[in-house]
């Protein structure tokens, strides 16, 4: 099992970031479902926990077979899919054990906490499913690099200004000046267990993590004139599951 911790900083608070992402989830899942992929909610309802209190428990199918590289889809069948279960209690998640339509020895966990902070809070988690020192990576939404066909100078964080709340560009160093600021820490554990696979796998599953988060996250800031004003339970966010829960406010009054 591969365990990292990625820390992601955004020029937001956590209020404000949990409609972003909401409105992150459900513009990507229209946008895939179009190409004939994407995501299918099965299940979405209330869920009460001892520990955390109210939330939202999601079952979704995500659809993923374009998004092989060409030596997984060699062994893939040409309909892949992960069933992925995920109890949101903002600002604390969790995405566990999904069932892999082809791979039932193959699992990913992700806990999340959001914080507004610009990434300094040690040992968040204090889980007992870590075993040993993990990797602690900081993604820069604008300096990190990400996959070149995935770039779009509109969603660049470094050239966009919010018309807006007037944040942005941002510059080199921002993580350190920038107000707001929060962060989502994502404590990321993929397992594979099989022979002679298990390394390539799962390294390959944690890069594509990063790249996701990167790219989400840089739309999610470059996206907040469209999503800023709106509240979590707004008609554009409905089914979106375990990240749609009511409740708050889209922006602050600088909006």
């Amino acid at each position: 099992m591969l365990v990292k911790e990625y820390r992601i900083c955004m020029p937001l608070t956590t209020e404000e970031y949990r409609v972003g992402q909401l409105y992150t989830i459900s513009k990507h899942s229209h946008q895939e479902s179009e190409k004939g992929e994407g995501v299918e909610v099965v299940k979405n309802e209330p869920h009460e926990d001892p520990v955390h209190g109210p939330g939202q428990f999601t079952e979704k199918r995500v659809h993923l077979s374009s998004k092989l590289p060409s030596w997984a889809r060699a062994v893939t069948p040409r309909i892949f899919y992960i069933t992925e279960k995920a109890w949101n209690y903002y600002p604390y998640t969790i995405t566990g054990e999904p069932w892999c339509s082809f791979l039932p020895k193959f699992s990913i966990y992700i806990e999340t906490k959001y914080e507004d902070n610009c990434g300094d809070s040690e040992n968040i988690f204090h889980s007992d499913k870590i075993l040993g020192d993990h990797e602690v990576s900081f993604l820069d939404i604008a300096f990190d690099e990400i996959p070149e066909r995935y770039y779009r100078s509109l969603e660049d964080p470094r050239f966009f200004s919010s018309a807006k709340t007037g944040r942005g560009p941002l510059r080199e160093g921002w993580r350190q000046h920038t107000q707001p600021i929060m962060c989502s820490y994502k404590l990321v554990s993929v397992k594979f267990e099989v022979w002679g696979l298990q390394t390539r796998v799962e390294q390959f599953v944690h890069k594509v993590i990063r790249d996701i988060l990167l790219i989400g996250h840089r739309q999610a800031f470059a996206w907040v004139d469209e999503w800023c004003g709106e509240s979590v339970g707004s008609p554009q966010h409905s089914g979106e599951g375990a990240h749609g829960a009511q409740g708050g406010r889209g922006c602050r009054s600088d909006c």
